[in-house]
């Protein structure tokens, strides 16, 4: 299997379950409460480890009680965090969330004393032992040089990553890619009516996915739309964590060097078993 290193966020989720989602002003009784750790690149790691591959998150942590719990977490399933620069200042980033047991819809209120990873904290990672690179798309300015230091330390190391929203100067960062990983949030933001739309505008040299929530998956490769629909789900349960599941799929059958479709085919299954448990325990 592989060692893939994903960079990113890590973060304390603090999920609240209610009937159906109140309305402004409203006073609502939680039925259940959960605090586990969350974020996109620690959650994609925790679901390549289950797939038996080598995971290592490169994030900022601070030595503090929320720290604490998080990295215990990680370390539950086998993330390695050597990488993951620790500051004794600070508040590790905290995701209120509010996730609607009638529809599985999950509302976020974010909130972050944290600084990002920066370019001179990601120099001293050894890249001559990762096999594969996952990124999130934030930290735009930074991320650009730690991209290019990339390609230039590690060129046949593949790149994959995720754009889950707009961001300024966001697309600066797609030509470093190998794969890039599209939300509808994200097309849908930019303007595009429907994924093969959003595709299609990219280049013909791009290879992309694009989510397009129960309506399935799909894929850009050699200038060509692919389709998967949506698995069937009698029930949603909890899409937190759906985006990053799919993700994970995607990096675990590329990395075995399956076809675009067969890896959308992967990846769309897995999310949707995600949906129908909480959390991410015994996923795989």
């Amino acid at each position: 299997m592989a060692r893939i290193l994903a960079t990113g966020i890590a973060t304390l989720d603090i999920i609240n379950e209610v009937a159906s989602y109140p309305e402004e002003d409203a006073e609502v009784r939680a039925l259940s409460q959960r605090i586990r750790r969350g974020g996109n690149a620690s959650n994609t790691l925790c679901v390549l480890s289950q797939l038996g591959h080598q995971s290592y998150l490169a994030a900022t942590l601070i030595n503090e009680a929320d720290g604490q719990v998080i990295e215990a977490d990680l370390n539950r399933y086998h993330i390695n965090t050597q990488f993951c620069p620790r500051l004794n200042e600070g508040k590790m980033p905290t995701s209120y969330i509010t996730l609607n047991r009638q529809t599985g819809s999950r509302t976020i209120v974010h909130h972050r004393d944290c600084p990002e990873l920066s370019f001179a904290a990601f120099q001293h990672i050894d890249l001559s032992q990762i096999d594969w690179l996952h990124f999130e798309a934030r930290n735009i300015s930074e991320l650009q040089k730690i991209l290019k230091y990339c390609r230039q330390k590690a060129p046949n190391v593949p790149i994959s990553l995720e754009i889950e929203k707009p961001r300024e100067d966001i697309e600066s960062l797609f030509d470093w890619a190998d794969w890039l990983f599209f939300s509808s949030q994200y097309a849908e933001a930019r303007g595009f009516q429907s994924a093969e739309d959003m595709l299609a505008s990219l280049p013909v040299t791009y290879q992309a996915t694009l989510t397009w929530g129960a309506e399935g998956a799909y894929g850009w490769h050699n200038g060509k739309v692919m389709y998967i629909p949506a698995t069937k789900i009698d029930h949603v349960v909890d899409t937190l964590g759906a985006g990053d599941t799919f993700n994970a799929g995607m990096i675990h059958s590329l990395v075995a060097e399956n076809s675009l479709q067969d890896s959308l085919q992967f990846a769309s299954e897995l999310a949707a078993r995600k949906c129908q448990q909480y959390g991410f325990e015994n996923l795989v």
